[in-house]
């Protein structure tokens, strides 16, 4: 039964009703045709929805996560009217490039041990680490006249791995220090806490009566902690952990001890006279090498000195010579 005729049932129905009502024969011809049109303008929203729902393609897994070495499974579902159409999954990076995972009828490449297609799924028995992205289910009939695709979002579970904690081991008071915490393989990303002498730093230093002479600014997503100015109250070990909520956390080792020292002024002032003695020595030195001709003085040459003279042509007489030259040793 279509909608057409549901509504021409349901206008006959009023028109009954009607004529009871009115027993006017005038009446039921205008409830007649009122009911007419709206089955009419009823058929063709019906038809418009049914038209409009036509050829899609979903999914009710747009978001999967799965443990690293677990199974997952994405979900695309499509309407009837594709009949027996062409499936395709495709993985795509970040950039936008992407590659089959599912083509043709087949699985490709690295997937070929470790997923399985069903015309309504994609099964992964075993995730890895580079498994998480975005994976596109694209659905083709009627052809190639009629396409939809359905997009799901795999996140792998991975705990982290042993965090690097970048930690001075001498500081002096007053100046600023940074301390890092690193770890990159944990999905979702790791976030990050501080530990000084085997006891957890609040995040800000004010709420914990035992930190509050402390200056530190902690970012647990970067895993740092700055100090705009240490203090001798800052000394200790320290050691970093890392965490995801998959899991147990990881700690960074050993702790590595941060000392802090007072500024040594009479260092500082020793180091300047002995530069200053070292310099005048140096100066003493090439003054002594100057003075006895070892630098800054040049040869002197024992040949003698010849001294030439030449008379000038207009002085000599024609058909006359006569020695004009002369020189002197």
């Amino acid at each position: 039964v279509g909608p057409s005729q549901v509504w021409w049932s349901l206008g006959l129905r009023w028109v009954s009703v009607a004529r009871e009502m009115a027993g006017n024969r005038v009446w039921e011809i205008y409830c007649r045709q009122q009911a007419l049109n709206w089955a009419l303008v009823l058929s063709l929203l019906a038809q418009h929805v049914l038209v409009t729902e036509s050829y899609t393609v979903t999914t009710d897994t747009p978001n999967v996560s799965a443990k690293e070495g677990h199974a997952a499974d994405l979900h695309c579902q499509y309407s009837a009217d594709f009949g027996q159409p062409r499936v395709e999954w495709k993985y795509f990076l970040p950039d936008g490039s992407n590659w089959y995972v599912y083509y043709d009828g087949v699985v490709t490449g690295k997937y070929i041990d470790r997923v399985e297609y069903s015309p309504r799924a994609l099964h992964f028995k075993s995730t890895v680490a580079t498994d998480d992205g975005r994976y596109v289910c694209e659905v083709t009939g009627d052809g190639g006249n009629h396409a939809g695709q359905a997009t799901v979002n795999l996140v792998v579970q991975v705990p982290p791995e042993t965090p690097h904690a970048s930690i001075p081991t001498s500081v002096t008071t007053g100046s600023a220090v940074t301390l890092r915490c690193i770890e990159s393989v944990g999905q979702p990303p790791s976030t990050f806490k501080w530990f000084r002498n085997n006891m957890l730093m609040p995040e800000n230093p004010k709420t914990n009566k035992a930190y509050q002479n402390s200056s530190y600014t902690m970012d647990p997503k970067a895993g740092t902690m700055a100090f705009d100015v240490v203090s001798k109250s800052d000394s200790g070990e320290y050691f970093c952990q890392a965490g995801n909520g998959i899991g147990e956390p990881k700690n960074s080792s050993p702790a590595v001890r941060m000392e802090v020292y007072d500024t040594n002024v009479g260092g500082i002032v020793a180091g300047v006279i002995v530069a200053l003695l070292i310099l005048a020595f140096i100066g003493v030195g090439l003054w002594f090498a100057y003075r006895k001709g070892y630098i800054g003085r040049k040869e002197t040459s024992n040949k003698p000195k010849v001294i030439y003279s030449q008379t000038q042509p207009d002085e000599m007489d024609d058909g006359d010579f006569k020695q004009k030259s002369s020189f002197v040793v």
